[in-house]
């Protein structure tokens, strides 16, 4: 054990300039074919099924990690690398059929990560994830899926699970899936060829195979997710501390980062691919058990389990001991062994001597439109999904395949969580589906794009989609109270309900117009109003909008100055109409006193001109009235 310590320590010792170099040379070799991320953070691109890295063991730098800290493999690679020692790595090398028996990876473990690598370069270049990264952690996690281990389709033929996280030497994590995946109602258990625990992969399961289903005991989807988990947070793995930021994310261990990254290195120097099932397991791992307490098989119904090693191969026959010579007459007849059967070998993926499987993202030749009419009226979910079909050059479909939706700036239609652009993957139909797409409230048509990430000179399918407005039928007023006013007072409100085809409809516009009779659509110059704008002006014209039950009330209505009939006038998109009668009455004028009979009568001091002076009283009574000075 001493000097296997050692080991590790002068492995470590000399890893981090080596694997530096492996970071650089590996992000170089991304290709042409990457796009550049974008310049700003505007877009709402969202991953489906890549989650938020704010989650519990979501990827971030928040202290959760992908595994729950369960235990790992720590096995370190031979000192003698695959390939010439002393050469730093350089691109990922192609596979080859011979080599170090460490260097083999099992061919669908291989092929499931080299997927992974080309999906998440296409639609997340700037993270520079190499698949050696991917092998290096499926190593370390499970021994490459239990030595490939695995079924045609990439799911592990029994299923790989972790011990139970119970705070007894593990970290402490109550169950988080009601045991759905990991069979435990009481504590969770990492899961799979990457060991996710089942909170994490809630967030960041993926169906790679496009079999339909997220699957933590299929590779494909395994790699894909924890390759999108490594790149959470922005990271560019080209960067030696963004890539240990990911790898501790994983496992928060310093000897879990050193094993990872001796691994990373060494398959950065080369691997080759070797027949499912017969990939080199493991023997040394972080949970060798302390006295009086049992060690935990990763995968304790596999009869070859990782934790165990694995069986030696027979020697050379030349090796083994001659058998004795037996007396014909004395031993019965031995039955005949019935011959061994190979391996059936699945044409669909690599296999010994044959290439690695061409990447989805590059033997898709054209994106099909789907033929749903895409129609939705303001604010509500359109009913059908935007969708393509992914096919080859011989118009078969192609799953796996990464397609990005794109909204124009045009519209205020949204998907999930406002984004305006989403990513998704194919399915077994070649079938890619965009999330529910919710209208805003303009009305308008659009054209969604869906293009290939990566492959610039694919051309974009588009989609036509068309946003209406809401419409009524049918507009009712509620009550019949005749509705009077004098000039200068205000109306009683009015409850106004809309329909569409018998049913309440919801979220109408209503425009509402005070004209001079019921024949007339105008605006009224002199008739009641909604109020005065800000310039002092009457208001006869107004548009409001049905609540959640189809009503809208009229509220706020002012006589005018003018006495007379007239008419409030209300349509709606669809034809709904309602005309409700509006009359302003005059104030009542005040009548003349009547005279009492018990007051004495005013005398007019002034004299009319029908009034001779000689009955007038203001000639009776003066004293001189009826003399003249020359009398």
């Amino acid at each position: 054990m001493a000097a296997q310590f050692g080991r590790r320590l002068r492995r470590g010792a000399t890893s981090g300039a080596i694997v530096a170099a492996a970071v650089a040379a590996l992000a170089a070799s991304q290709g042409p074919g990457a796009i550049p991320p974008p310049t700003d953070n505007l877009s709402g691109d969202t991953a489906i099924g890549a989650g938020d890295a704010t989650a519990p063991h979501g990827g971030g730098d928040a202290g959760g990690s992908a595994t729950g800290d369960s235990p790992y493999y720590t096995d370190l690679p031979p000192l003698n690398p695959p390939k010439v020692p002393g050469v730093a790595p350089t691109a990922p090398q192609v596979p080859i059929v011979t080599g170090p028996a460490a260097a083999g990876i099992p061919a669908t473990v291989l092929a499931a990560y080299q997927r992974a690598e080309a999906a998440i370069r296409a639609s997340d270049p700037s993270c520079n994830l190499p698949w050696q990264l991917l092998a290096g952690i499926g190593k370390v996690e499970s021994g490459q899926a239990s030595g490939g281990r695995v079924d045609g389709n990439g799911t592990t033929l029994t299923p790989i699970l972790g011990p139970a996280l119970d705070g007894n030497g593990f970290a402490l994590i109550q169950d988080t899936d009601d045991g759905a995946f990991d069979g435990d109602t009481t504590h969770d258990r990492a899961l799979g060829p990457m060991q996710f625990i089942p909170s994490t992969w809630a967030v960041w399961g993926q169906d790679a195979n496009g079999d339909g289903k997220k699957d933590p005991q299929n590779v494909y989807d395994a790699a894909q997710a924890a390759g999108m988990y490594l790149c959470a947070g922005g990271r560019n793995l080209a960067i030696k501390a963004d890539l240990d930021k990911a790898i501790l994310s994983y496992n928060r261990s310093t000897e879990y980062l050193t094993t990872v990254l001796n691994w990373f290195e060494y398959y950065g120097r080369g691997a080759h691919t070797v027949p499912d099932g017969t990939g080199q397991l493991p023997v040394d791992r972080s949970d060798r058990p302390a006295p009086g307490r049992p060690s935990v098989p990763v995968s304790p119904s596999s009869p070859s389990s990782p934790s165990s090693p694995a069986s030696p191969s027979p020697r050379p026959s030349q090796d083994r001991p001659s058998p004795k010579p037996t007396d014909p007459a004395t031993t019965p007849p031995s039955k005949p062994a019935e011959p061994t059967k190979p391996p059936t070998a699945d044409p669909s993926r690599p296999d010994v001597g044959t290439p690695v499987e061409v990447p989805p993202t590059l033997r898709v030749a054209r994106l099909k439109a789907g033929t749903a009419t895409l129609t939705a009226v303001t604010g509500s979910t359109f009913a059908q999904a935007a969708s393509v079909t992914a096919v080859d050059a011989a118009g078969r479909p192609v799953a796996g395949v990464s397609v990005r939706f794109v909204l124009p700036a045009t519209t205020d239609a949204r998907f999930p969580a406002g984004a305006t652009t989403v990513t998704v993957t194919s399915d077994a139909r070649g079938v890619a589906e965009a999330p529910a797409l919710r209208a805003g409230e303009k009305a308008a048509s659009f054209t969604i794009r869906a293009t290939v990430p990566g492959r610039s000179s694919l051309p974009a399918a588009e989609l036509k989609a068309t946003v209406e407005v809401r419409k009524a039928d049918a507009l009712t007023r509620v009550g019949d109270t005749a509705l009077a006013a004098e000039t200068g007072a205000r109306y009683a409100d009015v409850t106004v309900e809309s329909r569409l085809a018998g049913a309440l409809a919801p979220g109408v516009t209503v425009t509402a117009v005070i004209t001079d009779s019921a024949a007339s659509d105008a605006q009224s110059a002199d008739g009641p109003s909604f109020g005065k704008d800000a310039a002092g002006n009457p208001i006869r014209t107004k548009v409001l909008r049905t609540d959640a039950q189809g009503r809208l009330v009229v509220a706020g209505l002012v006589a005018g100055q003018k006495a007379g009939d007239y008419v409030l006038l209300l349509t709606a998109p669809g034809g709904g109409t309602a005309k409700v009668a509006l009359k302003v009455t005059a104030p009542a004028t005040t009548p003349p006193a009547t005279p009492d009979p018990t007051e004495e009568p005013t005398a007019d001091p002034a004299p009319t001109s029908s009034t001779s002076p000689s009955t007038s009283p203001s000639a009776a009574a003066s004293p001189t009235a009826s003399a003249s000075p020359s009398a």
